[in-house]
């Protein structure tokens, strides 16, 4: 009876240390992980990459039960961490808004959400059918708080179809939808209107690809698969600005579908009989019965209001870079569009990157370490604390900390500034713009 006993006592003991073992190695591994993300997130705000600046994951400290399923869900890099147990925002500036981290969460402790309790973004009044506080006016994409290239193409079509749902009253000779912009958002949206037999006009300020089409050639596109109406899925992941545009090319030629391009729509004018009159920089009139704006957040390139910075040697973004060659060029601005346009040409030409703060922040981690290692190597100058004042046909002016200003020879200027918002533009068609904070934007899951 002793010996049974004493085997029991034994079993019972080993199973406890068993146990035990398997919870002391459980805690200090999460112990570890806490203090690996905290030290991440201590670096993130040193840097500027903390706090949001566009779409990001919002977690309920109450729901999440800590399966860390979001974080192997991201396709991005130390987005979110784990703290206690619990996930946290780490690189939240970095996020670019995938949503994947919403869908894999298992009890719905994620929400995606714009601007913060501190910081307010300007967004128009958009309902679930993304449509305005002005009846027949939608918005889809980028204006509207979601930005990554998928969640743009899916709401181009979600846009549509609700325009086909819409009991708004149609008035014969006008058209039944215009569509404003073809980037991701736009595209989509003209090829769904074709597919349902729509009626519609497809204008875009720059060329076909919008703010796609501005990315410097090489620059990877950061996707993921999408299905596109006419075509189906489309299997992209990491794929080059060319291969997309092709693709949208090939679509919309096989299709017969016109974009009508260097067209920028500057007025839009609500009609007593319900429709929009769309007035462009070409003094071309288009009346449509509904309009979708699948624009950019950012209209017009942000001016420095510099002497010379009308003339011909300035530009707001980089194209076809591989075809500038032993040049003298100043890149203005310490944005990612910046240092990756400075990144592209250093090799062919002879670059100085002017920044007018003291250091990088809200980089993107590999273009921060690239500029750094090409500022350590010499093939790029950086001038920080630096400010443009003057262009000149053959040199530029620059102010230094110092306040002096000093000379330098110059063929090509790149200013990237940011951008205007749209706001006047929305609010003159009659469509509410309102500064949120903390804004919850709705994704169908």
């Amino acid at each position: 009876m002793d010996s049974i006993f004493l085997e029991q006592l034994i079993t019972y003991g080993t199973v406890f240390l068993f146990c035990a073992a398997i919870i002391f190695f459980y805690l200090r591994k999460k112990s570890r992980t806490s203090k690996q993300t905290l030290e991440k997130v201590a670096t993130a705000k040193e840097e500027g990459l903390y706090e949001p600046v566009s779409l990001h994951p919002y977690i309920d400290p109450n729901a999440c039960i800590g399966s860390g399923a979001c974080i192997k869900a991201c396709p991005e890099k130390d987005i979110l961490g784990m703290v206690n147990g619990q996930a946290q925002a780490v690189n939240a500036s970095n996020c670019v808004g995938h949503g994947a981290c919403f869908h894999a969460c298992p009890v719905e402790a994620i929400s995606l959400r714009i601007g913060t309790e501190k910081r307010g973004v300007d967004l128009p009044h958009v309902n679930e059918n993304f449509e305005t506080n002005m009846k027949g006016i939608y918005i889809a994409g980028e204006l509207g708080g979601m930005g990554l290239i998928k969640n743009s193409v899916e709401q181009g079509q979600q846009a549509i179809d609700s325009i086909l749902k819409n009991k708004k009253r149609n008035v014969e000779g006008a058209i039944d939808v215009a569509i404003v912009g073809a980037g991701p958002a736009g595209i989509s949206a003209t090829l769904a209107a074709k597919k349902h037999g729509l009626t519609s006009v497809t204008l875009e300020q720059d060329s076909l690809g919008g703010t796609v089409f501005t990315f410097p050639r090489s620059k990877v596109v950061m996707t993921s698969p999408m299905s596109l109406p006419l075509h189906g899925k489309a299997k992209l992941y990491d794929t080059s600005k060319a291969e997309l545009l092709e693709l949208w090319e090939k679509v919309i030629e096989e299709h017969d579908i016109e974009i009508v391009e260097n067209t920028k729509v500057e007025n839009i004018f609500p009609q007593e009989n319900g429709t929009f009159k769309l007035v462009t920089n070409t003094n071309t009139e288009h009346l449509a019965n509904n309009v979708l704006l699948a624009i950019g957040r950012r209209g017009s390139p942000r001016k420095l209001g510099v002497p010379g910075e009308d003339t011909q040697k300035v530009a707001y973004r980089l194209l076809e870079p591989e075809f500038i060659s032993d040049k003298k060029i100043i890149v203005v601005g310490g944005g990612d569009s910046a240092i990756e346009s400075a990144l592209l040409l250093k090799d062919e030409n002879e670059v100085i990157l002017s920044y007018r703060k003291d250091k990088f922040s809200r980089l993107k981690p590999k273009n921060k370490e690239k500029i750094l290692q090409a500022e350590e190597d010499n093939s790029i100058s950086i001038i920080f604390n630096s400010n443009l004042v003057s262009i000149n046909p053959d040199t530029i002016l620059l102010k230094l900390e110092d306040e002096t200003t000093k000379e330098y020879k110059n063929d090509l200027v790149y200013i990237f500034a940011g951008g205007e918002l749209p706001t006047t533009f929305l609010e003159k068609a009659g469509v509410e713009v309102t500064k949120r904070f903390g804004y919850t934007v709705k994704k169908h899951r």
